[in-house]
């Protein structure tokens, strides 16, 4: 009887209970969504029945439009099956997702929708998360809103996503090195170009053999060659550190609002003032004895004979290895663990005040790049010319209408002439529309790529904006051949809240998307392309105390590269194709970031706001020295705004000043008329245009 009712569930029927297929779904990590970032939602499917090939949908709730998108994947009989989809959250509030698993035919052979969330982590706040046996303690605010307390998400090595887009909502991993021997080769490689892409990694160690064997991934990742473990009778450094300056920082985070007055630097004294637990002093801890590697890694807590944290940079990110073992005693019962672990992730200390309360949500720099490559096709109808057209139609059929009839003494006319006059005026305004906005299909690409070399091969982390403009209702087709890719619509977040403005489908597939995307008629549409590969390094950058030398493999040229270095910008000028040159850093012009930066970005704010409106003045609305533009966007947190509700807010990893704070350096290279993938487009169109700007990182020496 039980398999009946759970056939009749499935929507089998009784005689077709065999059949029955368990549709399990995971969303975020844990339970946690970051807004405006990519995240995983996980499946896991058994089958019981005959085998079939199965398409799982997903479709965003009411309250939070974008794309549906789905995947197939085959189902054996007797099988279960773990994929993950990458789904980005741009709603508002607590978004929801309906998951729908169908066979061949369209059938629905199991429907579920998404859980309540755990928590819909702002963009003020650190996502972090754990891989580990228990998840480490976090201080519980003063203030008790919901939305203020810090978590950490818990994830299990079964469930945790091979796919480096999903893991880009992530600002901080722990990962125990007991747990790391669970993870499998592409969950290794996705972790590892996370990392590389700007994450945090914090590693605990327990134990010796755990970086052998499956391990050896993690022993070649670590800034210290671990001999030995031995007690540390003191360890007195990391109550030492609660006191300390926080320089660690989290990449996309910005303090959020104390109120009453209180400045950030009083709030931040909230680690400092822990006193001290003397019973923890007093304890031995189990830690690993060995030597930091030259050149690599520094102690952050400790001392060179008893390091207790390194860190160390490793691409964009960093790592922080704790020689002991957070999980076991005595750090495990310290009384300040949890402020450790708060400092540890970056979480702002002013919201452990009871006045604190979290900063709305700034503007997505997507409408920036829209003001830079929307259609020139599509202008608009100036204020002054509508308010024209009213008071013209409002004369038509009032005043003149009457005047016209009293002459004719045919005042019942006025049934007739009337619905004259609103036709003569659809017409014209339609002709006014066609004019300003008919035109050919347009498909206009910036390719925004970061490279991070390691040796002669780089992570390639690709956002390839494309705008498409339609002359009639139609749906178009794209398709990416990269291995790790996704598709969104512009993300239109501004004033704590958001959304996705895409309504198409996307296929996940092996490799790549496929995707389905409706554009109205005389309209232009911005959508993101985001992807993950590695590829040999492009451009090889080499610096040294009075030189800058640049060689370019690419089959292009490179045109107005510009070094951002400490606070300034080497202009080096043009690189032909396949060319090296060596530039004196004394000779070539200087140009400070900051001023570059405010000077090519004063008009971000004005031409985004101009370009969600109806109706102005066009030219308003558009950026057109794209290099410029470009450049100055990679470093948006310092452009000045107004007020707190006008700034910007990039994406986790896009702004580069973070890697100028640590000591690092970009080189920025316009490249006109050039792709770094293959076209997305699947359809012809009479105008294309592609650029790309290049975003290398050049470390500096550790």
């Amino acid at each position: 009887m039980l398999l009946g009712v759970m056939g009749l569930c499935l929507g089998l029927g009784p005689g077709r209970a065999a059949a029955a297929v368990r549709f399990d779904m995971f969303v975020g990590y844990d339970g946690v969504v970051p807004q405006g970032s990519w995240f995983p939602i996980v499946f896991e499917v058994q089958n019981d029945g005959p085998a079939f090939t199965a398409r799982v949908e997903v479709a965003p709730g009411q309250f939070n439009p974008g794309h549906t998108r789905s995947m197939r994947v085959e189902l054996p009989t007797g099988t279960t099956k773990r994929f993950t989809l990458p789904a980005f959250a741009a709603a508002s509030y607590s978004p929801t997702w309906t998951a729908r698993l169908l066979d061949e035919k369209g059938r629905v052979r199991v429907e579920t929708s998404s859980p309540q969330l755990r928590r819909y982590n702002s963009a003020a706040l650190p996502m972090a998360a754990a891989l580990s046996r228990q998840i480490p303690p976090l201080p519980q605010p003063k203030n008790p809103q919901e939305d203020l307390r810090p978590v950490f998400a818990r994830l299990q090595p079964g469930l945790f996503p091979d796919n480096p887009l999903t893991l880009e909502g992530l600002d901080v991993l722990y990962l125990s090195s007991e747990r790391a021997l669970e993870l499998r080769a592409g969950q290794v490689s996705a972790l590892m170009a996370w990392l590389h892409a700007g994450g945090r990694l914090m590693v605990g160690l327990e134990q010796l053999n755990h970086l052998t064997g499956p391990g050896e991934w993690l022993r070649l990742v670590l800034p210290f060659e671990a001999k030995e473990m031995r007690m540390a009778q003191t360890h007195a450094a990391l109550q030492q550190w609660l006191g300390l300056p926080d320089t660690l920082g989290v990449r996309g985070s910005r303090p959020p609002v104390v109120r009453k007055g209180r400045t950030t630097q009083e709030a931040s004294e909230a680690f400092g003032r822990a006193p001290a637990d003397a019973k923890f002093e007093e304890s031995p801890l189990q830690c690993a004895g060995g030597t930091v590697r030259a050149g690599d890694g520094k102690v952050m807590i400790g001392t060179e004979e008893t390091p207790l944290v390194v860190r160390a940079a490793r691409g964009r990110g960093e790592i922080l290895l704790l020689t002991f073992a957070p999980e076991l005693e005595p750090f495990r019962s310290w009384k300040n663990a949890e402020l450790f672990w708060a400092k540890s992730i970056g979480f702002p200390p002013e919201l452990l005040e009871p006045d604190a309360a979290l900063r709305s949500r700034g503007r997505s720099v997507d409408g920036i790049v829209g003001a830079m490559i929307d259609s020139e096709q599509v202008r608009k109808l100036p204020v002054g010319w509508l308010l024209l057209l009213l008071v013209a139609y409002l004369v038509v059929i009032g005043p003149m209408d009457r005047i016209l009839l009293q002459r004719l003494n045919r005042q019942m006319l006025t049934w007739v002439t009337f619905p004259v006059y609103v036709v003569l005026f659809s017409l014209l305004i339609y002709y006014i529309g066609y004019r300003l906005r008919a035109g050919e299909t347009e498909w206009t690409e910036l390719h925004i790529l970061d490279v991070t070399p390691h040796g002669e091969r780089a992570d390639f982390r690709g956002r390839s904006y494309g705008s498409l403009y339609s002359p009639v209702n139609a749906r178009y087709e794209f398709e990416s051949t990269e291995l790790f890719a996704s598709l969104r619509g512009e993300f239109t977040g501004q004033y704590g809240g958001g959304q996705d403005v895409g309504r198409g489908s996307v296929e996940q597939l092996s490799t790549g998307f496929k995707s389905s995307e409706p554009v109205p008629v005389w309209t232009s549409q911005l959508m993101l392309h985001e992807w993950w590969r590695q590829a040999p390094t492009p451009v090889e950058v080499r610096l040294t105390g009075s030189t800058v030398t640049v060689k370019n493999r690419l089959p292009v040229g490179l045109q107005l590269m510009r070094l951002a270095i400490g606070g300034q910008l080497l202009e080096l000028g043009n690189l032909a194709a396949g060319a090296e040159g060596t530039y004196s850093r004394s000779a070539v012009p200087l140009t400070p970031l900051a001023n570059f930066v405010e000077q090519n970005g004063s008009g971000f704010l004005q031409a985004v706001e101009s370009r969600q409106r109806a109706f102005g003045d066009s030219a308003a609305g558009r950026l057109r020295d794209w290099p410029a533009a470009a450049m100055a966007v990679s470093f948006i947190s310092l452009v000045s705004s107004p007020n707190e509700y006008n700034r910007f807010e990039p994406a986790r990893g896009f702004d580069l000043a973070p890697l100028l704070r640590r000591g690092d350096s970009v080189l920025m290279a316009w490249v006109p008329e050039y792709s770094p993938t293959r076209p997305l487009n699947q359809f012809p169109a009479r105008r294309e245009r592609r650029n790309t700007l290049l975003r290398v990182l050049v470390e500096a020496p550790r």
